[in-house]
């Protein structure tokens, strides 16, 4: 049925019961599993109230991107591992999550994603956005979401 889950994660509670989920299921179905980590766009400091010298510089931030998203993906290499599937991760700076995932659902041929919701509503939903519905809108590859 399904052979290869795509596993977006943010280091949150919610994506570790999304990572459970998608492991068992993995495991079941004898499948392989991508992990997926997105981290914003560096911004420059703009404003002279701040001080340039206690912003990041560019290369600073990446570093310490790199080191966030390995946090953020090392339980999904763990839960992998101990059950014996196949993992491999991705980690790259976007500010739209959503179409990180999506692209790379395409570019590794994934048939399922498997994700959580945060379950924002009300205004938190509509100034944040759900990447979880984006990529249930924008998507063409099946989701199975994580509560």
């Amino acid at each position: 049925m399904y052979t290869h889950l795509l596993v977006p994660t943010d280091g949150s509670e919610r994506s570790l019961k999304a990572i459970t989920t998608a492991v068992g299921l993995a495991k079941s179905l004898d499948a392989r599993i991508t992990g997926v980590f997105a981290t914003p766009e560096y911004l420059p400091p703009l404003d002279a109230m701040f001080p340039a010298y206690a912003m990041p510089s560019r290369e600073e931030y990446e570093k310490q991107a790199a080191v966030e998203a390995d946090m953020a993906l090392k339980p999904l290499r763990e839960a992998c591992a101990a059950a014996g599937i196949s993992c491999e991760t991705r980690a790259a700076i976007n500010n739209h999550p959503y179409q990180l995932i999506l692209g790379t659902a395409k570019e590794r041929h994934c048939d399922l994603i498997v994700m959580a919701s945060h379950g924002r509503g009300g205004l938190t939903a509509l100034l944040l956005g759900s990447e979880t519905q984006k990529v249930l809108t924008h998507g063409q590859v099946p989701v199975l979401v994580v509560r």
